[in-house]
């Protein structure tokens, strides 16, 4: 089972002077550990938008190394690493489209170590854990995340913000959990993959919808904004830079989200009939 260590405020035991970091894996960890163990090794697969987003944080704490093969090795920061060497690390963040889930996930089963811990940090969470179900070796952990934030939400920290949580396969979810909001300050809610999606359809997916339009409006400047146009604006800011890939994987892809477009379809139309003259 792999060992987390997270930091300690000062006041929480008497050695934390000599030495600030817990191991959660067992309960003679209660103890701060006088010999610090060896930083975890972490493959960070996906070096997108959220990929170098993520990957200062993950580095605060793991020996991070980065792969992605549509970017130059020169222009990754720190451990460049080839897919075979990234997918062989005490835990593997697959940090990719769902387009390309399997395809990755096929490419680093033969290279995943017994006992690590695969993590996805993908928009969804019943198709793309199916996906890693089906396709990883069974000696391997798996843990599904979604970071209900981003690069625009976190640009100021991820302190507080929230992370959604699914245990998929093996043991490691409430030391995972545990971790995150300690070494992170995250709000960690663990659920399943089919009540994420659930509620993303309407949370992420109706969020989408109605900034794409507004961005497909093209406004003009407005100086005259009242507080309620300021929530609408930053809303639509947050989310104006994701990528298509991204957008038809949260509005189209999510099975929960046709009725939502169709609710908001039916509603709009209600809403716009109802201004017409009588």
């Amino acid at each position: 089972m792999l060992r987390f260590r997270v930091p300690l405020s000062p006041g929480q035991c008497a050695d934390c002077q000599r030495n600030p970091m817990l191991d959660l894996a067992a309960p003679q960890a209660l103890r701060p550990t006088r010999r610090p163990r060896p930083r975890l090794s972490l493959g960070l697969i996906g070096y997108g938008a959220f990929g170098e987003f993520i990957q200062p944080h993950l580095s605060r704490f793991f020996d991070v190394q980065v792969h992605d093969p549509g970017r130059d090795p020169a222009s990754l920061p720190g451990r460049a690493a080839d897919l075979p060497t990234a997918a062989a690390q005490d835990i593997v963040v697959l940090a990719v489209p769902l387009a390309r889930m399997r395809e990755v996930a096929q490419a680093i089963a033969p290279h995943l170590r017994p006992g690590a811990l695969v993590v996805d940090v993908c928009s969804l969470k019943v198709r793309p854990l199916e996906i890693l179900r089906e396709t990883l070796p069974g000696h391997v952990d798996i843990l599904g995340t979604h970071p209900l934030f981003g690069p625009q939400s976190g640009r100021f920290g991820i302190t507080g913000l929230r992370l959604a949580l699914c245990p998929v396969r093996g043991r490691q979810a409430r030391i995972a959990a545990s971790f995150l909001r300690q070494a992170f300050g995250l709000e960690v809610i663990v659920t399943t993959p089919e009540a994420h999606d659930r509620q993303m359809a309407y949370v992420q997916g109706l969020t989408h919808i109605v900034s794409r339009i507004v961005v497909g409006m093209d406004l003009p400047p407005l100086d005259m904004r009242t507080t309620t146009f300021e929530h609408l604006s930053r809303m639509v800011d947050t989310v104006r830079h994701d990528s298509e890939e991204l957008f038809r994987t949260i509005a189209r892809d999510n099975p929960f989200a046709g009725e939502v477009r169709e609710r908001f379809a039916a509603a709009t139309t209600q809403v716009l009939e109802g201004l017409k003259p009588r």
